[in-house]
């Protein structure tokens, strides 16, 4: 039932952004040729020729949308999620436009006819097709939010959950459901075995009965799914309750008792018909290794041809502030906790660390110049670590890089402190944007890292970069 839902849900996104494309694209040449706005010097095409192109046009936009994941609903989708997927989404389907038209142009039109225009599209029509195709895309699932919310709001359509096993797993798992009310499930209770007589559960959440009784129990109160989290010891219930709840065409999503070794997104292998979980899997792979790879390397070409001005002047006004070099190297902890040497420019005297050895800076660090404070509040001493984007050794988005005295410490400290070290490190990064940044807990950061691991997306990047110059979240931030 559930599935069977889903797929219509899909369905009907994927008919409405087919149906998006066709009236992004027929908008589109309306405001570049009739309006007046935008001066028409090579002459106006026909509308016939555009709306030859409309059946190609309808295919592409549910291309670029599926490959960014839109069509992987998840009820907890952020709005802001929602715009960068969508923002993403139909760029990768106005690349495949630009292309697919150019090619088919040069390879499939007959010579006497190139010479009309046929599948010529203008340039500026697929910039405001892309512009349209955002904004009513965007629009179009904020609508289906809209009405969704509104329906569980209602008591309408909540799918209703019960827990196997009410330990320290299954209580996670409820801590998840509460968090997250929006979408649209309620937690009737838990069965377990091991409750003692105790019926007062978890957060008003009942004890409904034992792990025998799970099948009658969902009976009972209409339970569309049925998480089972038990402890690794009890495990052998699984296959009972698997099988009780399949008679009675209940959904079992089983949560694996790996907590102490799960930290990132763990993925189903397969070794010749053996199924293996690989607890550590990360998205930064293959393609989406090769798009991240791509997108640093442009915006750090374009930030150091800006820096290249302001950066004179700033190798000036260190030069002058105290004796020593202009730029700064440090060695800092990257991909697969290999070592680099990280560039910043000057903030310290060059012997700022002779009796002190490394420490963590504050706010009011005496050891900075006065230069160099004044380039810490403006997050300029960073700018050179573009250079360390460039080389490979570290990314725009990350986690931020620390120097090696600090994370022998750490490692030994924090739980899953290492596996930080899954991706480069990034001048900027979703601990940063959230506050978690300098002097401040190192568990909270190690959590965001952990968490922008798991879910890297290029949406979550552009996200992340564009809250990066939205907030100034580097502003007033100690160095280290």
């Amino acid at each position: 039932m559930v599935k069977r839902f889903k797929r219509l849900l899909v369905a009907l996104h994927v008919l409405t952004d087919a149906s998006i494309g066709i009236v992004a694209f027929v908008l589109a040449y309306l405001i570049r040729f009739e309006t007046g706005l935008f001066p028409v010097t090579k002459g106006q095409p026909p509308l016939a020729q555009y709306i030859d192109v409309l059946p190609f046009v309808a295919a592409i936009v549910p291309i670029g949308f599926h490959l960014q994941g839109l069509y992987r609903l998840r009820r907890g989708r952020s709005r802001i999620d929602d715009f960068f997927n969508v923002l993403v989404g139909s760029i990768f389907a106005v690349v495949i436009g630009v292309v697919g038209t150019l090619y088919f142009q040069a390879y499939y039109v007959p010579d006497h006819i190139k010479t009309r225009g046929t599948y010529e599209i203008s340039q500026l029509v697929w910039a405001i097709f892309l512009v349209c195709t955002i904004i009513l895309g965007y629009l179009a699932r904020e609508c289906v939010r809209e009405f969704m919310e509104r329906r569980w709001t209602a008591g309408l359509g909540l799918r209703r959950i019960m827990i196997a096993g009410s330990g320290e797993l299954g209580r996670m798992v409820a801590d998840r459901m509460f968090e997250h009310r929006e979408l649209g499930y309620v937690v009737v209770g838990f069965v377990d075995d091991r409750a003692g007589g105790d019926h007062l559960g978890y957060r008003g959440v009942p004890l409904l009965g034992t792990l025998a009784e799970a099948p009658e129990i969902a009976v009972r109160e209409q339970v569309d799914h049925l998480y089972v989290a038990l402890p690794m010891e009890e495990h052998v219930k699984m296959l009972d309750l698997v099988e009780g709840a399949s008679r009675e065409c209940i959904d079992v999503k089983v949560v694996p008792d790996l907590l102490q070794f799960i930290a990132l997104r763990a993925r189903l292998e397969d070794l010749d018909g053996l199924p293996v979980i690989n607890v550590n899997d990360v998205p930064l792979q293959g393609l989406n290794a090769i798009i991240k790879r791509a997108i640093d390397i442009v915006i750090s070409v374009l930030a150091l041809a800006i820096m290249v001005v302001p950066g004179i002047v700033i190798a000036w006004l260190i030069k002058r502030s105290s004796r020593g070099p202009v730029f700064y190297s440090q060695e800092r902890m990257g991909l697969d906790g290999r070592p680099f040497k990280v560039y910043k420019f000057r903030t310290m005297p060059i012997d700022a660390e002779d009796d002190t050895g490394p420490v963590w800076a504050d706010e009011e660090d005496s050891r900075a110049t006065s230069v160099g404070r004044w380039l810490r509040k403006m997050d300029l001493d960073e700018w050179p670590q573009f250079v360390n984007v460039l080389k490979g050794e570290m990314s725009i988005v990350g986690p931020r890089p620390e120097r090696p005295y600090f994370v022998e410490q750490f490692k030994h400290r924090i739980p899953q402190y290492m596996l930080r070290h899954k991706v480069k490190a990034g001048i900027t990064g979703w601990a940063q944007v959230n506050g978690w940044r300098g002097n401040t807990s190192l568990e909270k950061r190690i959590e965001y890292d952990l968490y922008y691991i798991e879910n890297w997306s290029v949406s979550l990047d552009l996200k992340i970069i564009w809250l990066t110059a939205v907030r100034g979240i580097f502003s007033h931030r100690p160095a280290h």
